[in-house]
């Protein structure tokens, strides 16, 4: 065992000794030693039960025969986050969760990893240390948020953000919108939708990294802590079997979950932080392998926030599990899971228990899946939308540009109801090195869709989307304008062309126009000079 580096032979007695102040005993040496990387914090929803939930994994791997030990990473709450100067750390956190996990497990020579977590950047940071580390490893995601109930009405932390964009245009009152955010979060877990939280979580269980039905178990639930205490098991079974993640984030691993995406409408997100985990684990996964399987894959279950359906229901339906089974056809069904055991015997007894939330696949809500990447003169690179969540009447669009240096500038613009229906707002500056950081946005696009304006209005920047966005937002354009790429050189007035079915994203100038504005282009001062941030940012001899 890796472990018997620091526990073995007289020159260890040291760390024995450091050990025993532990509270090990001289028996416990013999037992694999396991770390709980465990994401706490008391200021994310999502992550206020992981206490409960780290316990139950403790109980789970001692009486298994192992020995845990409990460190923490931080986490960010992106809708806490959302808005302000506080979102451009939230992408980045995400290698310094990887990071902090590779820091602990390697200066310890843990034998085994089991990774707590839940929320947007934690998750894939977490999987991206497990495939860097390659130590047997388990993922328990946290679970999802019950629905609040407003009115009588199902709702999220989603609705908050579209009702700014109605009490701007003074369709609700200030009354209204205080009763619904009292109303919208009514407890832990990650928020209740198909944001990209829960997207994560289902990709985790997609990849074989978490046991079945992990993703859509409650936060609140039982099941949840059953599912915990038999992962702390499960490790040491990996641990002593030398199963590693190796073995189970394949190539087809990766596709399986870009299947699973694509059948449930999920976020954006997933492009950015799939590649990342996939790179970790030495797996190619270009961009376009998200828009080759979504044009074959339908999109099965709609889902909020572009759907009726909330992840409680999906849990009810049958899980990610019953899903799987109805897609088996396009799932490479014999690769290997931390069950031990294949994606096909895990789904064999799976069953479909509403089928309106699950659809069948003659029977899709979409015959083509969610993710479709769109390239042009204005994305030579490409760029990504979430196409099951626009209106069949945004589908292709063409308008005059509003172009915008930054969210700031649109949020503010689009309060003083500046923007109007038919154009295209154009938001740059934003993504990995402009931002920097590439913050999420979802104020102003769930303002658009508060003020009635999301079949009329689109949206396209360098920066990226919360997996709350629905309608015609088109983000991750590259090359980003700080790189010089074309959107660096829209202008007001500028006719832009959205074209998701046949995947085009272009503005209406000529090749000499273009190449005569990035000629007289100048790339604008570094917004940050110090501090963590500064990384993101080009140094002058770039």
């Amino acid at each position: 065992m890796r472990s018997d580096e620091v526990k073995l032979g007289v020159e260890r007695a040291a760390a024995r000794a450091l050990l025993k102040a532990d509270g090990l005993s001289d028996e416990d040496f013999s037992k694999p030693f396991i770390g709980i990387a465990n994401s706490y914090t008391s200021i994310v929803p999502g992550h206020i039960h992981l206490q409960r939930l780290c316990e139950a994994v403790k109980e789970g791997i001692l009486a298994a025969g192992g020995f845990p030990f409990e460190f923490n990473t931080i986490a960010v709450c992106d809708g806490i986050a959302m808005g302000h100067e506080g979102m451009r750390y939230s992408l980045p956190s995400r290698e310094l969760i990887a990071d902090s996990v590779e820091v602990m497990v390697q200066a310890h020579r843990l034998d085994g990893l089991v990774t707590l977590s839940n929320c947007d950047k934690i998750t894939p940071g977490m999987l991206m240390a497990a495939a860097r580390l390659d130590v047997p490893a388990i993922s328990v995601t946290g679970g999802p948020m019950e629905s609040g109930f407003y009115k009588g009405k199902k709702v999220g932390v989603d609705g908050v953000f579209e009702a700014v964009g109605k009490a701007f245009a003074g369709k609700i009152t200030d009354e209204e919108l205080a009763t619904l955010e009292t109303a919208a979060c009514p407890g832990c877990g990650s928020c209740n939708g198909m944001f990209t939280a829960n997207t994560m979580a289902c990709m985790t269980e997609a990849l074989g990294m978490s046991l079945p039905y992990c993703a859509t178990a409650l936060a609140t639930g039982a099941t949840k802590e059953r599912i915990a205490r038999q992962s702390g098991e499960k490790i040491v079974e990996l641990v002593r079997k030398n199963i590693k993640p190796s073995s189970i984030m394949t190539k087809d691993a990766f596709e399986n979950a870009v299947v699973m995406d694509t059948a449930l409408g999920g976020s954006t997100n997933t492009v950015l932080h799939l590649a990342a985990i996939a790179m970790e684990a030495g797996v190619s996964l270009p961009i376009m392998t998200f828009d080759d399987i979504s044009r074959k894959v339908p999109h099965l279950a709609s889902m909020v926030p572009s759907g009726p359906h909330d992840m409680e229901e999906l849990d009810n339906a049958g899980g990610l599990p019953a899903l799987m089974k109805e897609l088996q056809q396009f799932l490479h069904t014999g690769n290997m899971t931390v069950t031990t055991k294949t994606v096909g015997e895990n789904i064999q007894n799976a069953q479909v228990y509403d089928s309106e939330v699950i659809r069948s696949v003659n029977n899709p809500v979409h015959k083509e899946g969610g993710i479709a990447i769109l390239k042009g003169n204005l994305a030579p690179k490409g760029s990504v939308v979430k196409a099951v969540a626009v209106s069949p009447k945004m589908l292709k669009h063409v308008g005059p540009a509003k172009v915008y240096d930054s969210e700031k500038e649109a949020s503010a613009a689009m309060k003083r109801l500046e923007v109007k229906a038919g154009d295209v707002v154009v938001i740059r500056y934003e993504g990995p090195r402009g931002g920097p950081g590439m913050p999420e946005m979802l104020l102003p696009t769930a303002t658009i869709s508060g003020m009635g304006l999301s079949e009329s209005v689109a949206l396209i920047t360098d920066g990226r989307f919360s997996g709350a966005t629905h309608g015609g937002c088109i983000g991750h354009v590259a090359p980003e304008a700080a790189e010089g790429g074309p959107i660096a050189i829209v202008q007001n007035g500028d006719i832009i062309t959205i074209d998701i079915p046949n995947r085009v994203l272009s503005v209406n100038l000529s090749e000499q126009e273009i190449q005569n504005r990035l000629a007289a282009w100048k790339p604008k001062p570094q917004k940050i000079t110090k501090g963590y941030l500064s990384r993101y940012q080009p140094t002058p001899s770039e």
